[in-house]
């Protein structure tokens, strides 16, 4: 049963381990997080429901602390660097792995690797992938290795990549092999299911699973298809033969939050064909996983109502793993732009909130209310709502009401967040969150803005000067508003 079984996680700070946990958690299991530092896994919730073990896998006697009592592991630890000597550590790291396992009779080893025919030139990412495997397989310990191509979900690196890319570049000179390659892109969702599906499976004991979705794209394709969900026109791509994975690197660092070390190592990567070799030999026979458009639609950032990104939101409204979560790299969920100010007044917290739920209707935006009536005219000239709907109350909100050209989606009592419904290239929020300490009422605002492409990003560079005027002149007379009332 799971209940009595103990699951050990390696690389449970990383994209897929982070996932992988909470779902576990879910099936019953008690997990023990695997990790060099304890102070990455802090932002999870689900940190006080499983047991942190700290371990440099590259020292034995660790590994052994580690696994001790575990009945089986998932070993998800990849060094994703452009150094010299990682292929080397990860060896390391691998035998020790595997001895311990043996010597202390571990039931079940599970391994995520990459796709790539074992016969065939590849990049040395993929080749130490590989050869972990095969380190992995030589004890006693049943191993069932996975392996993968890109992994679409918000916070892959590859995945982040090609957002990147996509979003920010209309026009694009790339390598020949952008082209050529072909590539079997799986989702996260997907990725994980197969994970569990194997856990405990003696037919799935000493034998390797290839896994991908249903279509074999190249890299270009993947672009395409990523413009064509995201909403984007269809980017101008020009394949030239010059561009090395070095070159091609350092561009991606422009225009990609991705550390260039990053960037080289998957690049490094992506210039081999990753495809699945062998038809019939899924961790889980029949199934039918999402197709490409789908994935990439779960992963893209999506507002509905209270759906933002979780990379500054509350992430108990969100399970889909798809999406970002709190504790991914700043350069994943796409690119999310912030003004955050603060200030403290001496007044009462319930006074502040009252104030805070008045904005808009009659009250006004505390600030160049004619900016933002000549904001709502330009906008109903473009088929926009403009400011004519007010508000439902002049004091009471409700998820769902509108205020002027925004919609409340967060209403506490202490916090306030409005998604703007006029004409913008993204999405926009403008959010209040009010917090009582021993030296006073602390008033944050954000606003916040997922830009739509390149387009965006100009709107959002070009209107700052002004907006920053605006919104420090919104939260001063906020809070002065707030102190005259009392």
């Amino acid at each position: 049963m799971p209940e009595s079984e103990l699951i050990a996680v390696t690389g449970s700070t990383g994209y897929v381990g982070g996932r992988l946990v909470p779902k576990l958690l879910d099936e019953g299991y008690s997990v023990r997080c695997v990790t060099r530092s304890t102070g990455s896994l802090q932002d999870r919730d689900w940190t006080k429901d499983v047991e942190i073990v700290v371990a440099n896998l590259e020292e034995k006697d660790e590994v052994k602390v580690a696994l001790e009592g575990s009945d089986r592991a998932f070993y998800l630890v990849h060094s994703m660097s452009a150094t010299r000597n990682f292929a080397v550590a990860e060896q390391q790291m691998a035998q020790n792995f595997v001895d311990v396992s043996d010597e202390i009779g571990l039931k079940q080893l599970i391994y995520l690797g990459g796709l790539g025919a074992d016969n065939t030139e590849k990049s040395t990412h993929l080749q130490s992938r590989q050869e972990v495997g095969r380190i992995l397989a030589s004890g006693s310990t049943p191993l069932t290795e996975l392996r993968a191509a890109v992994i679409i979900g918000s916070g892959s690196a590859s995945f982040e990549m090609l957002r990147s890319l996509v979003e920010v570049l209309p026009f694009m000179v790339v390598p020949k092999w952008v082209t050529k390659t072909k590539c079997q892109p799986i989702s996260i969702g997907n990725v994980l299911e197969n994970l569990l599906h194997v856990l405990g499976r003696e037919s799935a004991f000493n034998r390797i699973f290839e896994i991908g979705g249903p279509e074999v794209v190249s890299y270009r394709e993947m672009m395409d298809m990523y413009a064509e969900v995201a909403g984007l026109r269809r980017r101008v791509i020009l394949p030239v033969p010059v561009l090395t994975p070095r070159l091609s690197s350092h561009w991606v660092n422009l225009v990609s939050p991705l550390p260039f070390t990053l960037a080289r190592a998957l690049i490094d990567s992506l210039t081999t064909d990753v495809v699945v070799q062998e038809e019939g030999n899924e961790a889980i026979p029949g199934s039918k996983p999402d197709k490409l458009e789908d994935a990439i639609g779960k992963a893209v950032t999506l507002v509905k109502e209270m759906e933002i990104p979780t990379r500054w939101s509350d992430t108990s409204a969100f399970k889909d793993p798809a999406r970002p979560e709190p504790s991914d790299p700043e350069w994943a969920g796409g690119k999310v732009l912030v003004d955050r100010r603060s200030l403290t007044t001496p007044v009462d917290h319930k006074s502040v909130v009252e104030t805070v739920t008045s904005v808009g209707g009659d009250t006004g935006w505390f600030a160049f209310n004619w900016i933002w009536a000549i904001r709502g005219f330009v906008d109903e000239l473009l088929g926009g709502v403009g400011l004519r709907r007010g508000r439902r109350h002049p004091k009471d909100l409700r998820v769902g009401d509108t205020v002027d050209f925004f919609k409340v989606t967060l209403v506490t009592k202490s916090r306030l967040r409005l998604l703007a419904e006029m004409k913008v290239p993204g999405h926009a929020w403008l959010e209040w969150t009010v917090k009582e300490t021993e030296s006073g009422t602390i008033v944050q605002q954000q606003a916040l803005f997922v830009p739509k492409g390149l387009i965006g990003r100009v709107y959002w560079y070009v209107l700052l000067p002004a907006h920053i005027l605006i919104w420090k002149r919104m939260l001063q007379n906020l809070v002065r508003t707030a102190e005259s009332k009392t």
